[in-house]
């Protein structure tokens, strides 16, 4: 049975992915809103769609839709993330499920009102957490599951995405509404970390600044050194003689771990996965959201001692500059 879609945030990086997704699962998207009209996209997937620049005239379309009997089954939220909490509720309330983009929320505490929320209507909010179905994450969890229960990985995590001037102007550069760095490109990696290694033990935040991060994070099954970056110049000297402009490296017990690949699909992945009765529902992101909370309210400690994250590695493997 083919299902009925609406979604927010039509001309955001992300929304296309969720178009894509919705085409490919064979479902239709009827309505879109954006305060932005650089939608042209949507021709490539769906061109009927109704779209809307005020959220007020969606509302009333949406509704309209309601009450004649073809009410929305799904609203997918790509709006901005200080939006999402909002947005979600939204659909809740018009009758809809919500799969909502990366960081669900910005604070532990919206995921217990939101909890509230679906068992006020009996709808559901899911989650895009599409590492956890990357073929290599998957078995790498294998791997640390089939390992002895006291085996204690090390886990080295460096995301460098360089971001222009138009970053720092925009929303994302805006800490209440992003969540800063670490929620905005990190909230991912952070959450992917906790279902492979289990649950947090300790949290150190050495640097936490507008454009880079780095801490020490320590889980059940590994302790895990992690740094984030906007900045280009953070980027090391052979990747930008390439040409490249983000550089990202996982490894495990000092073996890399190949990941580049196999990310275009796996928003269709989750999709279907939510279609076919699965999919991540709001609390399985609570300890990714617990864990970019706290990184964002904790005084950085600097990099100094045992906590320095990469204080063990040679000088010229430092992924930033002292």
């Amino acid at each position: 049975m083919i299902k009925s879609f609406a979604l927010i945030g039509a001309a955001g990086y992300i929304a296309p992915r969720h178009m894509k997704a919705i085409k490919d699962t064979g479902n239709n998207l009827v309505a879109a809103f954006d305060p932005n009209d650089s939608v042209g996209i949507m021709d490539t997937y769906f061109p009927d769609a109704a779209f809307f620049t005020e959220f007020e005239r969606f509302d009333r379309h949406v509704e309209k839709l309601r009450r004649i009997g073809n009410k929305i089954d799904y609203v997918s939220i790509c709006s901005p993330n200080y939006l999402h909490d909002a947005h979600m509720r939204f659909s809740l309330r018009s009758g809809s499920d919500a799969i909502c983009e990366k960081p669900i929320v910005l604070n532990p505490w919206n995921i217990d009102a939101l909890q509230e929320i679906e068992k006020e209507t009996g709808h559901h909010i899911y989650t895009i957490l599409q590492l956890r179905l990357h073929d290599s994450i998957i078995a790498l969890k294998k791997k640390v599951d089939a390992a002895p229960k006291d085996k204690l990985f090390e886990f080295d995590l460096t995301y460098q995405t360089s971001r222009g001037n138009w970053y720092y102007t925009s929303w994302k550069g805006d800490v209440s509404k992003s969540g800063g760095i670490a929620t905005n490109i990190g909230v991912h990696f952070f959450d992917m970390l906790g279902w492979i290694f289990g649950k947090v033990k300790g949290n150190i935040v050495n640097i936490h600044s507008h454009d880079r991060a780095a801490g020490i994070l320590e889980f059940d099954r590994a302790r895990v050194r992690w740094f984030l970056s906007i900045d280009y110049d953070t980027i090391p000297d052979e990747v930008k003689a390439k040409g490249k402009r983000t550089f990202r490296s996982m490894e495990v017990e000092g073996q890399p771990i190949e990941f580049s690949d196999g990310f275009t699909e796996l928003h269709t992945t989750s999709y279907k996965d939510i279609l076919q009765g699965g999919g991540f529902r709001i609390d399985a992101s609570r300890q990714a959201i617990e864990i970019v909370h706290d990184i964002r309210t904790k005084e950085p400690i600097g990099l100094k001692g045992d906590y320095h994250p990469f204080a063990s590695l040679p000088l010229k493997n430092h992924p930033f500059k002292v």
